[in-house]
């Protein structure tokens, strides 16, 4: 099958995009608006970009009607009404219904941290708050958003941050190397559809030609 993207209703490139970029890690991030009232909500289009700085980035589509979800406008820089500023959270099995719940579209300024019944704890360096029983978070300061289709529905921003400030539960990892324990972590990703995944089983392989000629890690399965 060959598909020429531009002939595809936008509904069906997100099926595509979802359904063939997976596991997805999610970005649980909560924001604040203008006016000191927070927000929390999932993002699966979410990545690491850099180590220097430290970087990450997360893609809030627009709403049906082109315009901005609350965690876009609240995060935007501040010369574009915003904050400027946002908190990526761990995602994890320990509250993965809860990270399902907090994606509620709910009116500007309810809280999804009272929906899904999450405390919220203070950030050292930016004002949003971030999830207290996340295992992980980055406080960030947004350096840009980058819009493919301002105004539309469906058009895309990439929002970039700089991670000012980074909370890691002792529980998770080796404090002497930084070494983050995953199946203490347990984190979560997105499939397609409304299917989720877990990150229990995982194998290792080296890198580059220290590969060459070994089998396939499933073949002893």
């Amino acid at each position: 099958m060959e598909l020429d993207p531009d002939t595809l209703a936008p509904r069906e490139r997100y099926k595509l995009l979802i359904g063939c970029i997976v596991p997805r890690p999610i970005a649980f991030v909560s924001t604040i608006a203008p006016d000191g009232r927070p927000n929390l909500a999932p993002y699966s289009f979410f990545n690491g970009i850099g180590s220097d700085p430290m970087t990450v980035l997360f893609c809030p589509a627009n709403k049906a009607d082109g315009s901005e979800k609350d965690t876009l406008a609240n995060c935007k820089p501040v010369s574009e009404g915003g904050t400027g500023q946002f908190v990526v959270n761990a995602s994890t099995e320990e509250y993965a219904r809860e990270v399902a719940i907090a994606a509620e579209p709910l009116s500007y300024g309810e809280s999804e941290f009272e929906l899904a019944h999450l405390a919220t704890a203070p950030s050292a360096k930016v004002k949003p708050p971030r999830v207290a029983r996340a295992p992980w978070a980055f406080e960030c300061e947004t350096l840009q958003v980058v819009r493919t289709n301002p105004g539309r529905a469906s058009g895309g921003n990439v929002v970039i941050g700089r991670v000012v400030h980074v909370h890691l539960d002792e529980r998770i990892v080796d404090a002497q190397r930084l070494h983050v324990d995953a199946d203490a972590l347990a984190a979560i990703g997105r499939m397609g559809g409304l299917a989720y995944c877990r990150t229990r089983e995982r194998f290792e392989m080296p890198l580059g030609k220290d590969s060459l000629g070994l089998g396939s890690p499933f073949e002893a399965r």
